[in-house]
């Protein structure tokens, strides 16, 4: 069932009054993928009536107000995007379309959709119970960050939307703790992954151990108390081994308990094995199709997190950096759950998680004690003690593919191809599984950049090993018989990247991958990254030694420009660069050396 989001549904389910109201700038799809529909089928299996309302009128009180006001509490969220990002190019241009906005314009959203939604609820409703903000928008914002479009520190989203309670990451048990302690009228603040401010009066009472950050006030002013600010902020993610934090703005103090820990095999099991409908409600749907649908409706998540954390994502920050996997019968019975559904035509379009590869294996050392505080597992190599093994990949993918209603399986949510290159025991085997029947006329990875000063500051790896990858793959697509080919996902304006940087890149696609770029993503700095990080205060936050940040915006344009312009012929260019670039770039290696010693 869906979950009730107008009065009439209410008086069918016989319901006075909802227990929890969840308010999200999506549209309502009844999904796994969707996280307002997950939290709200899990309020529901544990008993709590919960309405749902997408979208809402800002300028009006009739859609905030259809379903009551809630006996608990209110839940806000942004949307699966963060509305900056949903409403607004890097070059700071409005969207035209919104693939989670019936009829696909871009015109139900409202910029910082978490602040607007939480005042329209206070406007219309006062006084009212708790509001509690949840999703990435809130989560990436939840202490004083670096905002591109207004290209300012701002405070956290918690104090700046006046709300009660902010719970960050992926909170499916930790807006179960909240809702049972204000169902049974106890204090919530103790609950871990969750957010609230203590008054001048209140902060006697941190606990002792939790860690202070750099104020509001310090950090606005001061580039180098932000990087400190960040770099304890993002070690302070694992649930193992976080401490809580507290950071003052102005007079009052912002408080983020430790997070919350990650649901066993079990518990991410239960959450898949809810009863999603699959589809766009029925009262939203008259509104117009939501573009989204398409790819998710019988797309499978394998697994949360991961260990990639390349320094422009916010994945690690919002989903964690320890793989959580599902049990392979758990995906193999979603997957025949499909079967029943209408409007299942045998395709599975994904089967993955942020990165497909990084499925049912994890280090040893991280899962008893924590995620290593100065180490990566990828970066500047693959960790030894991650042990990379594609095997439980191969297995579920050949389980999947015995399904008789199963007639196609897809990976696209891309993959590391540094961890197939890296897995000297089936990483080609996984890649030939991949090559053979997963691939639909092309795969998707992405390095990102060539040059390795900027691979550097993306932590992103050496290109050895992306011309490794490609290798294979197409002397697998041969074997196969197969006219297949790579996509590459690149970036322009990255801090660190320049036009000679952009120039390094075009001459490495036209010789080494023999490609013309034409799909390029201008760098957008989102909260809670380093990259962010690196643009707002133009230094290295590893070796605080300055870079170059291209602010630009007609600069940025010409960056991309540079990597897909198709006009010269590359002979020409090359003979050009030469003349223009001077000395050639360092290898991967000796910038990755060369900043090491930086650190020292």
């Amino acid at each position: 069932m869906f979950l009730p989001t107008t009065p009439e549904e209410l008086l069918e389910l016989g319901w006075d009054q909802p227990d929890i109201i969840l308010v999200t700038g999506d549209s309502y799809i009844d999904s796994p993928f969707i996280g307002i529909a997950l939290v709200g089928k899990l309020l529901m299996k544990s008993g709590y009536r919960v309405g749902l309302i997408a979208q809402p009128d800002i300028n009006s009180p009739e859609d905030i107000n259809r379903l009551g006001e809630p006996r608990l509490f209110w839940g806000v969220t942004a949307g699966s995007i963060d509305s900056m990002v949903a409403n607004y190019t890097a070059l700071k241009k409005k969207r035209r379309s919104d693939d989670y906005t019936p009829g696909g314009l871009n015109n139900r959203r409202p910029d910082r959709a978490t602040i607007v939604y939480t005042n329209l609820i206070r406007r219309w409703n006062k006084p009212t119970c708790p509001i509690v903000l949840g999703g990435i928008e809130a989560s990436l914002r939840r202490i004083a960050h670096y905002d591109y479009w207004s290209d300012s520190i701002r405070a956290s989203i918690l104090l700046d939307s006046k709300a009660d309670y902010l719970l960050y990451g992926m909170a499916d048990l930790s807006i179960l703790e909240l809702a049972d302690a204000l169902h049974n009228h106890k204090d919530p603040r103790s609950i871990d992954g969750l957010c609230y401010i203590a008054n001048p009066a209140e902060s006697t009472s941190i606990p002792t151990s939790y860690l202070e950050l750099p104020s509001f006030d310090t950090v606005r002013a001061d580039p180098l108390a932000f990087i400190e600010m960040f770099h304890t902020f993002y070690k302070n993610n694992d649930p193992l081994t976080a401490r809580g934090l507290y950071q003052q703005h102005g007079m009052r103090y912002l408080i983020q308990n430790p997070p919350s820990r990650y649901p066993s095999q079990t518990e991410l099991d239960d959450v898949f094995q809810l009863d999603f409908e699959r589809a766009q409600h029925p009262y939203y749907e008259r509104q117009g199709a939501v573009k989204a649908l398409e790819t998710i409706q019988f797309s499978i998540s394998t697994h949360r997190g991961c260990y990639g954390e390349c320094n422009f994502c916010a994945i690690a920050v919002h989903e964690g950096r320890t793989i959580r996997w599902r049990s392979e019968e758990s995906i193999i019975e979603e997957a025949r759950s499909f079967v029943k559904h209408p409007d299942f035509k045998g395709i599975i379009p994904d089967l993955g998680g942020p990165t497909a590869n990084m499925y049912g294996f994890e280090c040893a050392k991280k899962l008893k004690s924590g995620s290593c505080p100065t180490k990566r597992c990828l970066i500047p190599d693959i960790c030894t003690a991650l042990n990379v093994d594609h095997q439980p990949s191969i297995s579920l993918l050949k389980r999947i593919r015995r399904i008789p209603e199963i007639k196609q399986v897809y990976i696209a949510s891309g993959i590391r191809y540094d961890m197939v290159t890296g897995d000297n025991n089936t990483g080609k085997e996984y890649l030939r599984e991949l090559v053979t029947h997963h691939t639909s006329g092309q795969l998707k990875i992405a390095p990102e950049h060539s040059d390795a000063g900027v691979l550097y500051l993306m932590g992103k790896p050496d290109p050895k090993q992306l011309i490794k990858f490609k290798d294979w793959f197409y002397q697998l697509t041969q074997q196969a018989g197969k006219n297949q080919y790579l996509t590459y996902y690149l970036i322009a304006a990255h801090p660190g990247c320049g036009d000679r940087e952009m120039r390094n890149l075009k001459r490495f696609t036209g010789t080494q991958l023999g490609i013309n770029p034409e799909q390029v993503q201008i760098y957008t700095p989102t909260p809670s990254t380093y990259s962010s990080v690196m643009y707002h205060t133009g230094l290295d936050p590893f070796t605080l030694q300055p870079i170059f940040v291209e602010k630009d915006l007609r600069k940025k344009e010409f960056q991309k420009q540079i990597l897909i312009n198709k006009a010269k012929s590359f002979i020409v260019q090359k003979k050009r660069e030469r003349r223009m670039e001077g000395p050639k770039s360092r290898n991967y290696k000796q910038v990755v050396e060369s900043h090491s010693q930086s650190k020292k």
